[in-house]
């Protein structure tokens, strides 16, 4: 295969920007290095479509190499023939590939294998010729031997039949046709296990009643495979795996076996009954569970690929919101026993101070207020960070009447405090704060991920931080690639300060490895402030390969050369320079003429002069700020056509959950989230999306908020 050919049709490309990427990727460049300073060579490609071709890059490169490691085990078997090659060679996926070699594929012990050893194999070719002028008892009767445990025409033709059976099910033509039919006309279905009956007979184990209501809407479940839905998919999955739900394929079997009929036999009347007898066999014994198993797979695979696509796209948003710059926090952890853990933080992040108020038990809240009003009169804390964990809602409350009694200007903020836990009992979490307790920690990572949620939630497991829809039950390693790939492709747009930035920001800066982004900040701890980028060369295991890939991405503010705080990269300065000289001397020409006596690309020119106009500029303070709350809102405040702000927390695959401010995120359901047809709801919001939207109903009992976007 062609593969340059291929991923250039496929991805409707020119031929020379396919080639330059693919050299640019094997030569060791990065993605971002490639999106953001090669341009000229990819024809502008993003980010987003850089990682996608990647990915088909290493997809096709497997398939080749897959394909020849099949024809030197056939070669060594002496089973390769020309049709076998051709079909190899013309095999565009992994499947294929599989199905071809399928009867090939050294076996365990199998009915069929057995037959093979007493010496069937030449009366299933008779049987399978369908040439017989005799009964197939008589055909039989020469592979009669007691010996090797054939002792009746029955047993032999048994024995040939299992081998038969065994053939039609690996040949590729048949399972690729029962395969296909079985996707275009199945149906995927599920019923209650036994365990779920009977949690349903014993509504007094509250439990195991509360976890059948999770699955009762698929206790009597069943939809077109072609069509189903990922999330659901991926709810039968997850209720199969614990025990709630028995999932089967529905296959049309009787087109099947009619189809397999037609495709294998002939009308030879002597043997036309006891291979169709066969057939059905094959197809029930061993295709229909083989295929089941693949659909099964394919069905997971492709649900899989769909939630990783929108937890990536859920992270992006919430890595890019704006950052709430220059105001010192007071950040609240909430607790009941152990009490609310306080951390101030200063502007730049920086502790100020740590402290427990129990302000969520009993009714004296008076103590309590005063320590918090004295934290926010000594350190001017003009904003209130409280994390949406247990006892949030009491705090809230609290922190409402302090606002009121006080007559204070400060203002707070529900922040999702998800992954804070984690990140507080990690590695990092005691190295950052060894003399803090894991609840103190995650005070301060709440207040952090408040003022620059980039910088704080990179700390933590991208599959931790709680905007994704199953994820738990997912290929670990395909989610973390790609949810690292938003990491790092979220920092270095931004662009990260070299003096402030923590190892874990520096580590997803392209060209940049964890011991390197270490090496970075032993370097600045022993030297000081880096002054120039140039400097960079000086850390150890930092080359100039390295030097190339990160250097663009980095920012100094108050460096020397004015540059070094731009996104301008180092190789690209003498343009720079020569542009701002261009323009004092106040000559008119064009971009492209410009460009060419700079010799220069006009893409490069372009994003120069972005940089020239802001340096130092972070694209995320071009989104809408948070929602600000003064003032505390109930469930019971709730009335039916309310029109409300609120922030979009979760966007899944039927709808999106905006928090408006009532400790429990209300459900936009897709249908409700344009007046305009939408596929998915992505293409309507995004996590962090400040959003209006209308009260529909609200189930206190059930704690269910249903809103509209359609006002």
């Amino acid at each position: 295969m062609d593969i340059i050919a291929a991923l250039t049709t496929e991805f409707s490309l020119a031929l020379w920007q396919v080639e330059n990427t693919v050299k640019l990727i094997d030569e060791g460049n990065t993605i971002p290095f490639i999106a953001r300073y090669r341009k000229e060579m990819t024809g502008s490609m993003d980010d987003q479509q850089l990682r996608e071709l990647y990915d088909r890059l290493n997809y096709l490169r497997n398939l080749e190499e897959r394909k020849e490691q099949v024809l030197h085990l056939l070669e060594e078997q002496n089973n390769l023939t020309d049709e076998i090659k051709d079909k190899l060679i013309a095999a565009t996926t992994l499947t294929e590939v599989e199905d071809i070699y399928r009867p090939f594929r050294p076996k365990r012990r199998t009915r069929a294998t057995m037959a093979e050893e007493k010496g069937l194999g030449p009366l299933a070719d008779i049987l399978w010729a369908q040439e017989l002028k005799m009964s197939a008892e008589e055909a039989a009767v020469p592979f009669i031997d007691i010996e090797k445990g054939v002792e009746t025409a029955s047993d032999a033709i048994a024995g040939a039949c299992d081998i038969i059976a065994e053939r039609v099910s690996d040949d590729p033509n048949c399972r690729a046709w029962v395969r296909n039919t079985t996707w275009q006309e199945g149906f995927i279905s599920s019923t209650p296990s036994k365990k779920a009956q009977e949690g349903s007979e014993n509504s007094e184990n509250n439990q195991k009643s509360k976890k059948v209501g999770v699955y009762d809407m698929y206790f009597e479940f069943t939809e077109p495979i072609k069509k189903i839905a990922g999330h659901r998919v991926l709810a039968l999955n997850r209720g199969e795996k614990e025990d709630w739900l028995k999932v089967t394929l529905e296959a049309p079997i009787e087109k099947i076996l009619t189809g397999l009929e037609n495709r294998l036999l002939e009308n030879n009347p002597h043997t036309l009954s006891l291979l169709k007898t066969t057939i059905a066999d094959s197809y029930k014994r061993l295709s229909a569970p083989a295929v089941e198993r693949e659909l099964r797979s394919t069905l997971t695979e492709q649900a899989e690929e769909g939630a990783i696509k929108v937890f990536g796209e859920n992270l992006r948003q919430l890595l890019m919101q704006s950052p709430i710059k220059d105001r010192v926090v007071l950040a609240i952890d909430p607790g009941f026993r152990t009490g609310c853990k306080l951390a101030v933080v200063d502007e730049t992040g920086k502790v100020l101070e740590t402290g427990v108020v129990y302000c969520t038990i009993g009714k004296e809240t008076g103590p309590s207020k005063k320590i918090l009003h004295q934290c926010i009169e000594k350190y001017n804390a003009n904003l209130i960070a409280i994390g949406n964990g247990t006892a949030s809602r009491e705090t809230e409350q609290v922190i409402a009447e302090l606002l009121k009694e006080f007559d204070l200007s400060a203002q707070y903020i529900i922040v999702n405090e998800a992954g804070a836990s984690v990140y507080s009992a990690s590695k990092l979490g005691a190295e950052e704060f060894p003399n803090f307790d894991v609840a103190l920690r995650s005070a301060v990572s709440i207040g952090r991920r408040l003022q620059d949620p980039l910088a704080e939630l990179v700390k933590i497991d991208p599959k931790s931080i709680g905007v994704g829809q199953y994820q738990h039950d997912m290929n670990q390693k395909r989610l973390g690639e790609t949810l690292s790939g938003v990491v790092e492709s979220c920092v270095n747009s931004v662009g990260v300060d070299l003096n402030t930035a923590s190892p874990s920001l520096l580590s997803y800066v392209a060209g940049i490895t964890p011991t390197v982004a270490k090496h970075i900040l032993a370097y600045r701890e022993e030297n000081g402030k880096f002054t120039s980028r140039k400097e960079l060369l000086k850390v150890k295991k930092l080359g100039p390969k390295a030097f190339e890939q990160c250097a663009g991405f980095l920012r100094i503010p108050g460096a020397a050369n004015s540059l070094d705080n731009t996104g301008v990269h180092p190789e690209s300065y003498a343009v720079a320079e020569g542009f701002l000289a261009h323009q004092k001397e106040g000559k008119s020409a064009s971009l492209e003429d410009i460009a060419k006596q700079l010799s220069t690309g006009l893409p490069t020119l372009q994003d120069i002069i972005k940089e020239l106009e802001k340096p130092g500029r972070d694209p995320r303070e071009d989104l809408p700020p948070p929602i600000l709350r003064s003032d505390v809102l109930s469930l019971d405040d709730l009335q039916e056509g309310m029109i409300l702000q609120g922030t979009v927390r979760n966007v899944i695959d039927f709808g999106a959950f905006v928090d408006i401010g009532v400790h429990q995120d209300g459900l936009v359901h897709i249908s409700q989230l344009s007046d305009k047809f939408i596929k998915h709801p992505l293409e309507a919001v995004s996590v962090g999306d400040v959003v209006t939207v209308k009260l529909l109903s609200v189930d206190i009992k059930r704690n269910r908020i249903s809103l509209s976007m359609k006002i």
